[in-house]
């Protein structure tokens, strides 16, 4: 099972896509500061993820959804809010939306 995400980082008002087979351990490396793409930008928020079965799938979706503009990535996680992790995180893409 691998998990396609998508991280918010609040001090940067900037977003994160990528995918993993464990999602926890990963969220934590993030905001461990232990990978360097997004080290300057933590701490950082999970906002919404999907599973897959396979990675091929995983990074298909992945890679779909780094090449949304960020309007575009926050209607899709609206438009598939069941991958929503809580409604704090859906309050804050409400107010990043504009709505």
């Amino acid at each position: 099972m691998y998990f396609v995400y998508i991280l918010y980082s609040t001090p940067a008002d900037t977003f994160y896509v990528g995918h993993t087979d464990d999602l926890l351990k990963l969220l934590n490396r993030h905001n461990s500061k232990l990978e360097p793409s997004t080290r300057r930008y933590a701490p950082w928020i999970l906002l919404w993820s999907t599973s897959k079965s396979s990675r091929n799938e995983a990074v298909r979706l992945e890679l779909k959804l780094k090449n949304l503009s960020r309007k575009r990535k926050i209607s899709f996680m609206l438009r598939y809010a069941a991958g929503i992790s809580s409604p704090d995180e859906l309050k804050l893409l409400l107010q990043l939306s504009g709505c």
